[in-house]
């Protein structure tokens, strides 16, 4: 990969995940600030992970099918550019719901073939471990930037810049997908049954499991992390640093992972992800102090960073040649789609029937139930992983 590519590989995440920065930490403060109560912008924030169930395996299989996911990934930066406009003209909650819904799921594309796009080209050079973390940590700058920006920008203007904002970044990551390339696809023809073979290997099955716990147990901090600081006397700013002290210790683990994935199975790292998360949920729900806060963020290296990247290592072992996308998207949609949406609704159902930190309780115990799930895939012995072009 070219020096020139890598720089429009980094900014494309850099810019996707400042989008990222800005919904999730503040779009439910701007729902607030409309007048919507708790379960409704649950609803709303549900979206994010909803479009995900059925977005990301079309955009894959479409991707794979036509053997074009950087075309794919243009277009759709470009509507969701276009669609992110009709926030000026909302007004009714029904206009927010059909907006969001709509939105994310011309957005759910670019994660799954972003992601494809630059494991291609890493593997091409055989330089993921090497490289991809260095890639992928400006995806966390992006939301760190952002989070502080728009932490301070909404502190002192109000969360009504909001909308100016997202519009901004969106514009700039439809601009960055033309400066976008991968190495050729290969062109071999998909074969009928194929994707059912690698899914019926229960292997697979039970890191998929594991996959929807833990993206279940984080929705609660994607969804209800921000009101519940606010709930406990931060302001906006305030905020934003516990937003972004988890992202920066997520950079750091990026830069340096390829010493821990080049020396451990992925399936360790990932143990190690899933127990790191029981202990981070129960200290933000019993402990919730500055300090001890602080170190649950920090924690964020493990419950993200490190369970992403084993993951995505993991993925390139079952889902080779023309399955790459969609094995990506596969996972978002069990996670991020399945996992996300169902813990954000039970976040916010506990949220409202009982108190806000029994939600991270829930999340505590389903870091636990993802960790069963890894135990019980089989000891694998690997001179070398099988991964595919």
């Amino acid at each position: 990969m070219t020096p020139s590519l890598r720089w429009a590989f980094g900014s494309f995440f850099f810019l996707y995940f400042a989008y990222v920065g800005l919904v999730s930490p503040y779009a439910s403060l701007f729902f607030l600030d409309h007048g919507f109560n708790v379960i409704e912008i649950a609803v709303l924030m549900s979206m994010l992970q909803i479009t995900r169930i059925v977005g990301p395996f079309s955009w894959g299989w479409l991707s794979d099918y036509l053997s074009n996911r950087i075309g794919i990934i243009r277009v759709c930066a470009c509507l969701a550019a276009l669609v992110f406009v009709c926030i000026f003209f909302l007004h009714s909650y029904f206009s927010f719901f059909i907006w969001m819904f709509v939105l994310h799921t011309i957005l759910s594309s670019q994660m799954p073939l972003g992601e494809t796009a630059t494991i291609h080209a890493l593997y091409k050079d055989n330089s993921f471990d090497q490289r991809y973390g260095r890639l992928r940590l400006w995806g966390s700058i992006g939301f760190i930037t952002m989070v502080l920006f728009a932490g301070e920008l909404f502190q002192r203007k109000g969360i009504e810049l909001y909308p100016i904002v997202g519009v901004i970044v969106l514009f700039a990551l439809a601009l960055i997908t033309f400066f976008l390339h991968e190495p050729k696809m290969e062109r071999r023809k998909m074969v009928k049954g194929e994707l059912l073979i690698v899914l019926f290997n229960p292997d697979v099955r039970w890191f998929l499991i594991s996959g929807f716990f833990m993206i279940f147990a984080h929705a609660a901090l994607y969804v209800f992390y921000s009101l519940y600081l606010a709930d406990l006397g931060y302001d906006k700013f305030q905020i934003g640093l516990f937003w972004a002290l988890g992202v920066a210790a997520e950079v750091i683990f990026f830069y340096f992972q390829n010493k821990l994935l080049s020396r451990l199975d992925a399936e360790v790292i990932l143990q190690g992800a899933f127990g790191i998360g029981v202990i981070r949920f129960i200290l933000i729900a019993f402990l919730p102090i500055t300090s001890v806060l602080i170190v649950a963020q920090l924690m964020h290296a493990a419950t993200f960073a490190a369970h992403h990247s084993a993951a995505t290592k993991l993925l390139q072992r079952w889902f080779t040649g023309p399955l790459q996308a969609r094995g990506q998207a596969i996972m978002a949609t069990v996670s991020y789609g399945l996992g996300g949406t169902i813990g954000g609704l039970c976040a916010g159902w506990i949220w409202d029937l009982s108190q806000p930190r029994d939600v991270f309780v829930m999340s505590a115990f389903a870091c636990g139930i993802a960790g069963m799930a890894i135990q019980k895939m089989r000891p694998h012995h690997h001179p070398t992983e099988n991964v595919g072009s």
